[in-house]
């Protein structure tokens, strides 16, 4: 019954400090298939009963694989540089009672805390992330937080396997740095950024790379790139409340300790999605009163649920007007919609999609009304929620970047965001 390790594991039994939240955006409260063990949506960081942190200590330059497997064997948490075949820089690293680390990857194996899968976009939530190669590193990377005020939380690229090691090979970017040291990035990067004045006034960040030791680079010219970007002087690996972190594959949402006790809870949302359907908003069309389903949304539709037109925002219940041919429906962008129909108030003519509310408190900007929905895909949220996350480009392939949806991971249109507009109830 005993899995490898769970939440509780580490954790003081009596007021453990909180670091902070890590939160994999695109799944609005829960995996799918719900969350398991070290699988899940969100993972929170609380400080260890007992450190267990790691620094560099003793640096050794090997010439032969026997001189390798000996430091190896010590038992000692270190990091290989393979320069060339007769040729490998090993550093070790000793305990570091200041200091607790926690990893993140795609294996399943002990050393990892947290693991993380693709995310699909669109919300499918039937879709098998094992079907498709992943281009999630199984040993990703490691947040190393300070066990004493003010509990700043670094990020390093990799994490250490089981056998306590992280192996940089003969074809990994990797470079000698000026001060001697060794340094390098993993194959498909760790792209950090960091957004100031979040969640108040949040101005998003130049996304960048974090190398192995935590320095901080401009990025490569695509993801996988042979040649580092210039070294970005003066910024650092600390995270910040709002930092996002994208694996390539999943990006994450640090939120800290501080930024939680500010951020709405389910219960505000439960709280708005109450007082939302007490004013008993009506569908022009068919008279209905309609309403939100409960939180955490189900994944099958209710009759009362609302529908939104996303051209103009006009909110209606479910219904068969103003369908439009399958000649009309194939003019002009639907962006992976569903139907066009034409708005029976205001006759403009788009996307008509069923309207789910957020779910996963971490990625509010507010709490604020849900008075603004994600444009295409219906998920709502307050307007400077949306605002937010349809201004802010996450890594996308080897190069591009592109909004998302927080809730759902859907590709967002331009502006990616549509105002509701309800009817009250006539009487």
């Amino acid at each position: 019954m005993n899995s490898p390790k769970k939440d509780g594991d580490d954790v003081p039994v009596k007021d453990p400090v909180k670091y902070g939240e890590l939160v994999i955006l695109g799944y609005n409260g829960s995996l799918p298939s719900g969350d398991r063990g070290r699988r899940k949506s969100r993972f929170a960081l609380y400080r260890r009963a007992k450190a267990n942190g790691v620094k560099p200590s003793t640096v050794h330059i090997l010439n032969s694989p026997q001189d390798t497997k000996a430091v190896h064997s010590s038992g000692q948490h270190s990091i290989s540089f393979t320069l060339s075949r007769n040729q490998t820089v090993v550093v070790e690293y000793c305990h570091d009672n200041n200091t607790d680390m926690f990893q993140i990857g795609r294996s399943t194996e002990s050393p990892i805390d947290f693991v993380v899968t693709d995310t699909s976009g669109g919300g499918k939530d039937g879709e098998d992330p094992s079907i498709a190669p992943s281009t999630i590193s199984r040993f990703a990377c490691r947040i190393v937080c300070e066990r004493n005020p003010p509990y700043t939380a670094r990020i390093y690229a990799a994490g250490f396997d089981s056998s306590k090691n992280i192996f940089l090979g003969e074809k990994a970017t990797k470079w000698k740095n000026p001060d001697g040291h060794m340094d390098g990035l993993t194959t498909n990067g760790v792209l950090v950024m960091h957004p100031d004045g979040f969640p108040e006034d949040p101005k998003q960040g130049l996304w960048r790379e974090i190398s192995v030791c935590g320095d901080v680079y401009a990025l490569r010219e695509t993801r996988s790139g042979p040649s580092r970007g210039k070294l970005a002087e003066g910024e650092t690996s600390a995270l910040r409340d709002g930092s996002l972190v994208d694996l390539c594959g999943a990006t994450l949402l640090w939120r800290t300790g501080e930024g939680l006790m500010r951020a709405p809870t389910l219960r505000h949302l439960e709280a708005l999605r109450q007082e939302l359907n007490a004013s008993r908003p009506q569908c022009p069309v068919g008279l209905n009163t309609l309403a939100f389903p409960s939180l955490p949304r189900s994944h099958s539709l209710e009759e009362r649920q609302p529908w939104v037109y996303l051209t103009c925002g006009h909110v209606h219940g479910r219904h068969d007007w103003g369908q439009r041919s399958e000649e009309e429906e194939d003019l002009g962008e639907t962006n992976g919609c569903v139907t066009r129909r034409e708005c029976p108030l205001c006759r403009s003519v788009g996307p008509y999609v069923p309207l789910w509310l957020g779910c996963e408190p971490a990625v509010y900007m507010d709490a604020g009304a849900p008075t603004h929905v994600f444009v295409p895909c219906g998920h709502v949220s307050s307007e400077r929620t949306a605002r937010y996350w349809a201004e802010t480009p996450l890594p996308h392939g080897t190069h591009a970047f592109r909004p998302i949806c927080p809730f759902c991971s859907t590709a967002l249109g331009s502006p990616g965001w549509a105002r509701l507009i309800f009817q009250g109830p006539i009487d």
